[in-house]
C-alpha cells in the first residue's frame, strides 16, 4: 500500500542531497508522517528506528540514487512491528512488511517509564521499607533487558527487569548501595509490572564516592599540558564529508551503531583508491558470570536492545577532546516519530602519535625522524553505570584502528552468600563487581581497490629439522584462501601469529602481488558462556573472532535484526548456514574483540579507562613506504627543563 504523493510539493531532494548524508530533522518527521498515514496504529504507535536507507553494494553509482528511509515502527497494544521504507523524494511509501514475533529496542523514554512503574508498585515499595529505605527520591531502578529469562508467556510480553541501587543522599554514589534480591519484572508495552523478586541481604551502607564535590582536596603536582596547534587542523570539512593526510570519507551516524565511517578512499599519487565501503561497530555483548538470581541475565546487548548512538554524549571542547576540534551533531528519532538531535554528539581532532619512523646511519651519522600524527573520530556514550569510548584512527601510512575503551562504574551487586563471593572482588565491604566481558563486533564492508575481494589466512609454521632445516631455526608465513563461509568461521591463534589478509585478487603489483590490508587480531578474548546461556543461545557471533560473508544489505547486525528477546541462533550463526562463496565478490568481514574483566579494588568507586583495539594495516597496498613524503618537523614549543 501506497501514500498517494502530494503533487503540491517538490520532490524533497531537489538539492541533490549525497545518498548517505545523515537524515536531517524534517526527513525524519516527513518519514514518521508518511507512515502514519499508510498505516496509523492509534495510540498505541511507536517509532523504534527511523534512519537512512542506504544504497545497495551493487547500485549503480552512474544513475542518481532516491532518497529513501527505513522506518520500524511497532504498537504497544497488540505488540505487532513492522517496517516500512519511504520514498522521501516523493513522499510515498513503498514497502509494508510485518515482522512477526520481533521486539523492537527499549528507548530511552521507554526505560524511565518502567523506573517510574516499579518505584509505584506498592510490593516494591514494601520491599523496600523492610529494608529501611522509605525515601523513593534516592532508588534507583535500572530497568535491564531479560533476554530469554523463562518466563511463562514471556513472546507475549515485552520484558524489562530492574537492578535496584539505592543512594545515602543527594548526589551520592548508588552502586555502593546495592538493594540485591529485590527485582521488578515489567511488561514495558502494557505498563504493568508482572512480578516482584525480593530475596536478598540487607544494603551494605558504607559510601564510595568519585564526584569532585566530595574530594576535600586536589593534588598540586600537575603542571598543565596543552595541545597546540597553531595553524589549524589539517582536515578539510564539507557537511559530513572529509579530507585529511591523503584520506577521505564521509561521517555517518545511526542509533544503533553510532559511529559510521562511509567510503574509505586513500589518495595514492593521482589516483583515488577504495579501502572499505562502510565500518561501524554493529554490535556488543557485556555477559556477566554469576549464576545467582537475576545476574544470570545480565547480557546487554547494547547495540541491538538499547542502541548505543542513542546513549551519546554531548561531548565538551577542551575536556573530552583537546586541539582544534571539529564536531558533527548526531541526529536521530524518539519513539513519538519526531527528531531530536544530540549536539556535539562526534568529535573529530588530529593527535601526535610519536615518532612515525626513524634512523640513524651511524657510519655518516645522518639523522633521519618523522613524526606521526592519526585523525580521531570519536563518540561517547553512556549506557546505565559503564561509560564507552569508540575511536577510530586514520593513520599517515594508510592503517585503519579503531580503539573502544570502557570507563564508568562497574555494575556492583550484594554479597548475599559465600557462594556469591567466588564470582567476582569485594570492592568495598558487602559489595561485589562481578565478573564480565566486553564483547565488540566489527562489521567492515570491504572494498579494496574495488567491490571484489578474498580473504587469506596467514599462519606462521615452523619447519621441522631435516635437509631443507639443518639447525632447526626455520619458520615461514603460510597463506590459505577462505573459499566459503564456513572456512570464514576462523579464530586468532597465538601459536602461529594468525592473521588475516583482504584482497584484490584482480589487482597486482609489478612483482605480482595482490593489493592487500591485513587484518590483525589484537585483543581477541574468549567467549565464555556455555551453550544454554544468554550468549550461548543468543550471541553466536562470539564463538568466533572472524566471520567473512557475502555483502548483503539485509544482513547488518551479527546477532539477527531484532535482538530483544530474541530467539536463539539469529544472525551470523543462522547465515552462515548457507556456506557461501566468499571468494572474488562484495564481501564483508566481521571482527569480534573485547575485554575480559575481572574487576580491582582500583576499580571503585570509578573505573580507570581499560581498552581493547583493532587494527587494518596495508599489506601490498603500496610499492614502499607511504609516508616518506611527510616533512620533517621540530616543535617550538619543546623546551629544556
Amino acid at each position: 500500500m501506497s501514500v498517494e504523493q502530494n503533487t503540491d510539493h517538490q520532490p524533497l531532494n531537489d538539492t541533490r542531497t549525497h545518498p548517505l548524508e545523515p537524515l536531517s530533522v524534517t526527513e525524519i518527521r516527513l518519514s514518521a508522517d508518511v507512515v502514519r498515514r499508510a498505516h496509523d496504529l492509534g495510540a498505541g504507535m511507536r517509532f523504534e528506528t527511523i534512519e537512512l536507507k542506504e544504497p545497495s553494494v551493487d547500485a549503480p553509482s552512474d544513475i542518481p540514487t532516491p532518497r529513501r528511509t527505513f522506518v520500524c515502527t511497532y504498537d504497544t497494544v497488540t505488540g505487532d512491528l513492522y517496517e516500512a521504507v519511504v520514498d522521501l523524494d516523493n513522499r510515498t511509501l513503498e514497502s509494508w512488511l510485518q515482522r512477526p514475533g520481533a521486539q523492537p529496542r527499549i528507548g530511552p523514554d521507554e526505560f524511565l517509564n518502567a523506573e517510574r512503574l516499579a518505584l509505584e508498585d506498592p510490593r516494591f515499595v514494601s520491599a523496600l521499607e523492610n529494608r529501611g529505605v522509605t525515601d523513593l527520591s534516592l532508588v534507583c531502578a535500572d530497568p535491564w533487558s531479560v533476554g530469554r529469562c523463562g518466563l511463562p508467556g514471556e513472546d507475549h510480553h515485552r520484558l524489562v527487569q530492574t537492578i535496584v541501587w539505592v543512594r545515602s543522599g543527594a548526589n551520592d554514589n548508588q552502586f555502593a548501595h546495592p538493594v540485591e534480591g529485590l527485582c521488578a519484572i515489567i511488561d514495558i508495552n502494557n505498563g504493568e509490572v508482572l512480578s516482584v523478586e525480593d530475596t536478598g541481604p540487607e544494603i551494605p551502607w558504607n559510601d564510595s564516592n568519585y564526584a569532585s564535590r566530595f574530594q576535600s582536596e586536589f593534588r598540586t603536582d600537575l603542571k598543565p599540558i596543552e595541545v597546540v596547534q597553531p595553524e589549524g587542523a589539517s582536515f578539510r570539512v564539507d557537511g559530513y564529508a572529509v579530507e585529511w593526510a591523503g584520506w577521505k570519507f564521509r561521517i555517518g551516524f545511526t542509533a544503533r551503531e553510532g559511529v559510521v565511517l562511509h567510503d574509505l578512499q586513500l589518495k595514492d599519487n593521482d589516483r583515488w583508491r577504495p579501502v572499505m565501503r562502510r565500518a561501524s561497530i554493529a554490535e556488543m555483548i557485556v555477559p556477566y558470570g554469576s549464576p545467582h538470581g537475576l545476574h544470570a541475565r545480565k547480557n546487554a546487548f547494547d547495540c541491538g536492545e538499547y542502541g548505543i548512538g542513542a546513549m551519546a554524549n554531548s561531548l565538551e571542547l577542551g575536556c573530552d577532546c583537546l586541539g582544534s576540534i571539529h564536531y558533527f551533531d548526531g541526529i536521530l528519532s524518539d519513539i513519538h516519530g519526531d527528531a531530536y538531535v544530540i549536539k556535539n554528539a562526534i568529535c573529530m581532532h588530529e593527535e601526535d602519535t610519536g615518532i612515525l619512523w626513524k634512523h640513524v646511519d651511524f657510519r655518516t651519522g645522518d639523522v633521519d625522524t618523522r613524526r606521526g600524527r592519526r585523525l580521531v573520530i570519536s563518540f561517547i556514550a553512556t549506557v546505565g553505570n559503564y561509560e564507552y569510548l569508540y575511536y577510530w584512527y586514520l593513520h599517515l601510512d594508510g592503517s585503519v584502528e579503531l580503539e573502544v575503551k570502557a570507563t564508568g562504574i562497574i555494575n556492583t551487586a550484594g554479597i548475599d552468600s559465600q557462594a556469591a563471593r567466588a564470582f567476582g572482588t569485594e570492592v568495598i565491604p558487602d559489595v561485589l563487581g562481578q565478573i564480565h566481558q566486553h564483547i565488540f563486533c566489527a562489521r567492515l564492508e570491504m572494498s579494496i581497490d574495488g567491490p571484489d575481494n578474498a580473504v587469506m589466512e596467514i599462519n606462521t609454521e615452523v619447519l621441522p629439522e631435516g635437509p631443507e632445516n639443518p639447525v632447526g631455526n626455520a619458520f615461514q608465513a603460510v597463506e590459505t584462501l577462505l573459499e566459503t563461509e564456513a572456512m570464514g568461521k576462523r579464530n586468532a591463534s597465538i601459536g602461529t601469529n594468525r592473521y588475516w589478509k583482504i584482497v584484490n585478487r584482480a589487482e597486482r603489483d609489478e612483482l605480482g602481488r595482490h593489493a592487500g590490508y591485513r587484518l590483525l587480531p589484537t585483543s581477541c578474548v574468549t567467549a565464555l558462556g556455555g551453550p544454554r546461556s544468554q550468549l550461548g543461545l543468543r550471541a553466536g557471533f562470539t564463538r568466533h573472532h572472524l566471520w567473512v560473508t557475502p555483502t548483503h544489505e539485509t544482513q547488518r547486525w551479527p546477532a539477527g535484526d531484532y535482538v530483544n528477546q530474541s530467539q536463539p541462533g539469529e544472525g551470523l550463526p543462522r547465515w552462515t548456514q548457507a556456506d557461501r562463496n566468499i571468494v572474488d565478490r562484495p564481501i564483508t568481514v566481521w571482527h569480534c574483540f573485547g575485554l575480559h574483566h575481572l574487576p580491582r579494588p582500583e576499580d571503585f568507586p570509578v573505573q580507570p579507562t581499560v581498552s581493547c583495539s583493532m587494527m587494518l594495516t596495508p599489506d601490498g597496498f603500496f610499492p614502499s613506504n607511504p609516508t616518506l613524503d611527510v616533512p620533517p618537523a621540530s616543535s617550538t614549543h619543546s623546551c629544556h627543563v
